[in-house]
């Protein structure tokens, strides 16, 4: 471990924040048939028609989800200021159910219906054609279903393969039935985090030049260990106020030396989508003094916080953390 004050070193397990836990243990609020429903008019209907069942699905989680609730307006209090309201609130869960049933569409393959705009692809195309593969690391802002509008964007791009790494126990209603309509071909490869084999399955997909997708502002305790790498808790600014973050992620992507790309599939209103790249660490090369990497890897935590936090401010309804990410619960 450096000796640099500024890094981290790893929480005691009795030490380690409560905020994950809190996300992973909430039950799950979306109702089978209510989802079928949506689904069925999405399919049968048409996404405008769809579009005005969200105005009462999202009236009623503002009114009867007081928890989230509230973490809404702490976050909207500081990623907008005082001034924010019920009508901020409104939006930012509008913004969230869009995303919702637009993934239905895009694991349909209906792209038509969108528009989307990708920026910064490049790198990461780079990265498929020389085989090497790439983590991708986002957060719970936007949606991540959009990455599929970079495929075949032109016939001289090669096909990106982005893998998702989640813990799948979390949302299995919803993501079940997305399963269930998708296409086969563009259902998302998943490789599930807490497994045995997880280490290994994530180095065969990344060998094969295939990338890894990770939202990376939400972690569980143990969450790196249970991937096969240790992870250290850092405190660090975000919107003003001292926030959590694991290094877990990019820990994983030193040990399997590769590149880290900040990603996020920005939802601007309407069918309008931005999807945007952006070089966050390059691991591609061995750190053998271990003070070195640890710089390295906090640096990196630090720049994809930096990003996270411009992208909450210039784009406000696309943040989708609805746990209280800052333990003032918990305080």
């Amino acid at each position: 471990m450096s000796a640099d004050p500024t890094v981290t070193k790893p929480a005691p397990e009795t030490d380690r924040p409560a905020a994950a836990a809190d996300w992973s243990t909430t039950p799950e609020r979306a109702n089978k048939v209510a989802l079928q429903v949506i689904c069925w008019i999405a399919l049968t209907m048409g996404r405008r028609a769809a579009r005005l069942v969200l105005h009462p699905v999202t009236l009623y989680f503002l009114l009867f989800s007081p928890a989230p609730r509230r973490h809404i307006k702490r976050y909207l209090f500081r990623v907008i200021g005082p001034s924010a309201g019920w009508g901020d609130g409104y939006k930012l869960l509008h913004a969230f159910a869009s995303t919702v049933l637009d993934r239905v569409y895009f694991l349909r393959g209906r792209m038509d219906l969108f528009d989307v705009r990708v920026v910064g692809k490049e790198p990461v195309e780079s990265e498929a054609l020389a085989g090497r593969g790439a983590f991708l690391l986002g957060a719970h802002v936007g949606s991540f279903e959009a990455l599929g509008a970079c495929k075949g964007l032109s016939p001289d791009s090669p096909k990106l393969r982005p893998a998702m790494l989640m813990f799948p126990d979390n949302a299995r209603q919803i993501n079940a039935m997305l399963d269930a309509i998708s296409l086969p071909e563009l259902r998302p490869h998943v490789i599930a985090l807490g497994r045995p084999h997880s280490m290994l399955a994530l180095r065969d997909w990344l060998d094969t030049g295939g990338m890894a997708g990770l939202l990376a502002d939400r972690t569980l305790p143990g969450q790196a260990e249970q991937a096969g790498q240790r992870g250290n808790s850092i405190e660090l600014p975000f919107l003003g106020q001292p926030a959590v973050f694991n290094d877990g992620p990019f820990r994983l992507a030193a040990l399997l030396r590769r590149r880290v790309f900040f990603m996020a599939g920005l939802y601007v209103g309407g069918a309008r989508y931005d999807v945007l790249f952006e070089p966050l660490a390059d691991f591609s090369e061995r750190i053998r003094d271990p003070a070195e990497r640890e710089r390295a890897i906090h640096e990196a935590v630090q720049a994809y916080v930096v990003r996270l936090e411009a992208l909450c401010r210039k784009y406000p309804y696309n943040w989708f953390n609805f746990h209280d990410f800052w333990l003032e619960d918990s305080r």
